[in-house]
């Protein structure tokens, strides 16, 4: 690539009056922002890139720049009325009690517990079903201002010990800390700050075994526990000559006896690799598997691995291998493919719980180790059911169900009687039995049949004239099933059409699906979307005018995609932590990751799919787009804010109206990607979130404090 020299630092005074625009800038139009005519060619191709200069998170130019748009966007939405409603009801929504599934060990159960009146989530153990819940990390000891949580890792056999992670605020990266639970004392053994992928203590309490991305790529360790021994000196078992963009995860069996690595050719790749490692003889790493074009989910049962795959079976299959003789020769099937897509499987109480999509709902069908059926778990509604845990030898499981406006209930399941209990219940104020969800199906631009879910109120008319929020994924062959939602369930109590597409790209119906809207296909997941908005406009659930858009992540680069190539279809967009430049997305952070889902500009026939659609590369000056609200923050290591700050001035200087239609940029200086119940303080979602309705509800002329249906705990 070739890149015209451009000139990165300001004129003295230059910041300094760049950060009075927040307060200078007209109340009819953002802050400007200084173009600088940077082009490069790449694969023959002359590219413009006039903000390159926002890349430089740090500069104090950008610095000031944040702030000016932090400023214009507060100044915006703090005319949109209703605020303090969307609070209120945001509130009763969120601030209740939420316990994650529990781990038993040693009789004891470990979860994290965010009470109603606290913003994050506390970790907890309780002796025995029916004993008392005993703090053991608070996470307001850790930090004043809220900006530190605490999460489970891994727990000791016997429940003596746990290790935890603490992030600071949206970060993927953890420090790794041990605790002693009846001393309730933290041991001075600690993993630096970084990534992992897997953190396990060995029964004995003497090792712990990980996996830590290095500057190299990922590498597996073993840490000795005692007097808080240095990582550095840590022995290195696996990972030399695998670079950055692999993933590799490290995990020991329930008992203990083996350590399993799964090697990640990338996020949702196709090609992962399988070894292990007998501890209790002592052997070296031996493969599993290495030479297949395939992915590979490990669960380990005595001396058995099941490994959960798509080889040769587009929506899945399971196959046994014996750890004592694991050459291929020997492995057996013992669930076959069938119609329906396998989506996880857990191997608990001796048995195999095999989680299928059937239409994108949850189906839970048991297995003996052999592959002969056992039942199913199922439930009336539709919904997902999901985090099915336990131990093989040990018979009692857990799993959860949720659906759009019913919160998750956590069940405790006996494997033997296949009886089931409640073990913990979200109990929201909300009226369920007034909201339906539906799904339908319609079709995409090439006649693919497509399903879609419909969260509103019961016998809501198909007028025309229904405000409507359309949201997706489609990517990495993730499933976008029934799971609670505050913003589905305000959606429909105010009158509106909550819309989930289940695009091409993910794993709804196999790998054939996901295929379908990866690399050169991706294209298909946008026709998708936009299809999805065409269709519910056609069938009068809304209009142009009363339609918005909201994604995030790959969701982020889907309504980038949909808003530059119809910008006629929506009247408000939602573009959260978002790729949108995808010539350059791979330079930055663990993007490498995504390259065998996207592709790269450093190959000729990819960057060719990659302009064609890359939002950044496609915004016409003088289009009268969308109201577009950017979200991103610093804290984002996972998908480079960088994106929504070009994307944000691209779009202020070329939208041709923004006085009725402004681009906005909420920018959160702490917070980044993973936000959410085990890391954002409950006070903080439902700022975002009034931010976020607020504006969509600006946009759309819905009333913010809208009579809703009465009231109860669902």
């Amino acid at each position: 690539m070739r890149t015209r020299p451009a000139r990165r630092t300001l004129a003295p005074g230059a910041v300094a009056a760049l950060a009075l625009l927040a307060a200078a800038a007209p109340a009819a139009g953002p802050p400007p922002t200084r173009k600088v005519d940077v082009r490069e060619t790449v694969q023959g191709v002359e590219i413009s890139d006039p903000y390159r200069w926002l890349e430089n998170q740090n500069s104090p130019e950008t610095r000031a720049w944040i702030d000016a748009q932090n400023a214009y966007t507060k100044r915006v939405l703090a005319a949109v009325p209703g605020r303090g409603a969307l609070e209120k009801r945001l509130g009763e929504l969120l601030k209740v009690d939420v316990v994650t599934t529990p781990t038993e060990r040693g009789g004891r159960y470990f979860f994290s517990r965010r009470a109603a009146d606290r913003d994050l989530p506390v970790l907890y153990v309780r002796r025995g079903l029916q004993g008392k819940d005993e703090v053991l990390v608070d996470p307001d000891r850790l930090s004043s201002d809220h900006s530190l949580s605490a999460s489970y890792l891994d727990v000791s056999s016997d429940g003596s010990t746990v290790l935890y992670g603490v992030r600071k605020g949206g970060e993927d990266e953890i420090v790794v800390k041990m605790m002693d639970v009846d001393g309730r004392r933290t041991l001075p053994d600690e993993l630096p700050r970084a990534r992992y992928a897997g953190v396990s203590l060995t029964n004995d309490r003497k090792a712990i075994y990980y996996s830590r991305q290095t500057p190299e790529g990922p590498r597996v360790y073993r840490h000795a526990v005692g007097a808080g021994s240095d990582p550095a000196s840590d022995t290195k078992l696996f990972g030399d000559g695998y670079g950055p963009e692999k993933i590799i995860s490290a995990a020991l069996s329930d008992d203990g006896r083996y350590l399993v690595l799964v090697v990640f050719h990338g996020s949702a790749a196709a090609q992962t690799e399988v070894y292990f490692q007998d501890l209790a003889s002592g052997g070296p790493i031996r493969t599993v598997v290495n030479d297949v074009q395939a992915r590979f989910f490990p669960s380990v049962g005595g001396d058995v691995m099941f490994l959960r795959t798509n080889w040769e079976a587009d929506n899945g299959r399971v196959l046994a291998v014996d750890l004592k003789s694991p050459a291929r020769e020997n492995w057996k099937e013992i669930v076959p493919a069938g119609p329906f897509a396998i989506q996880d499987m857990s191997a608990v109480g001796g048995k195999l719980f095999v989680r299928f999509l059937e239409n994108v709902v949850s189906k839970i069908r048991v297995f003996d180790a052999a592959g002969k059926p056992q039942g199913e778990i199922s439930f009336p509604s539709i919904g997902t059911v999901g985090n099915l845990s336990g131990e093989w030898g040990k018979p009692e499981a857990f799993f959860t169900f949720q659906s759009f406006v019913v919160p998750q209930t956590i069940y405790r399941y006996d494997v033997a009687s296949g009886k089931r209990s409640v073990f913990a219940e979200t109990k929201v104020p909300i009226a369920a039995d007034a909201i339906e969800t539906e799904q339908v199906k319609y079709a995409s631009k090439d006649g693919t049949e497509i399903p879609m879910f419909l969260v509103h109120r019961k016998g809501l008319a198909r007028s025309g004239a229904n405000p409507a929020l359309l949201t997706g994924y489609g990517g990495f062959t993730l499933s976008i099933t029934p799971s609670f939602s505050p913003l589905a369930a305000i959606w429909a109590e105010r009158g509106g059409v909550y819309a989930v597409a289940n695009l091409r790209g993910g794993g709804e119906f196999g790998e054939a699906w996901h295929k379908a809207g990866m690399l050169a296909k991706k294209q298909n997941v946008f026709d998708d979307f936009i299809a999805a908005a065409e269709w519910l406009i056609a069938q009068k659930w809304t209009s142009k005018e009363k339609l918005a858009i909201e994604g995030a992540s790959n969701g982020g680069l889907l309504v980038g995609a949909a808003l530059t190539q119809r910008p006629d279809l929506y009247r408000a967009v939602v573009c959260g932590y978002p790729l949108l430049d995808m010539v350059r997305y791979h330079k930055f952070f663990v993007a490498g990751y995504w390259v065998p889902e996207y592709g790269s500009s450093e190959d000729a026939q990819q960057f060719a799919t990659l302009y064609a659609y890359s939002p950044y590369h496609h915004v016409k000056e003088g289009t009268n787009y969308p109201a577009v609200l950017f979200v991103t923050g610093d804290s984002d290591t996972r998908v480079a804010p960088l994106h929504a700050r070009k994307m944000t001035a691209l779009l202020q200087a070329d939208s041709a109206d923004q006085a009725d239609r402004p681009v906005l940029l909420f920018y959160d200086t702490r917070a980044g990607h993973s936000r959410g119940l085990l890391t954002t303080p409950v006070s903080k979602q439902i700022e975002d979130l009034s931010i976020e309705l607020g504006f969509l509800f600006s946009q759309l002329g819905m009333p913010a404090a809208a009579a809703q249906p009465a009231k109860k705990a669902a």
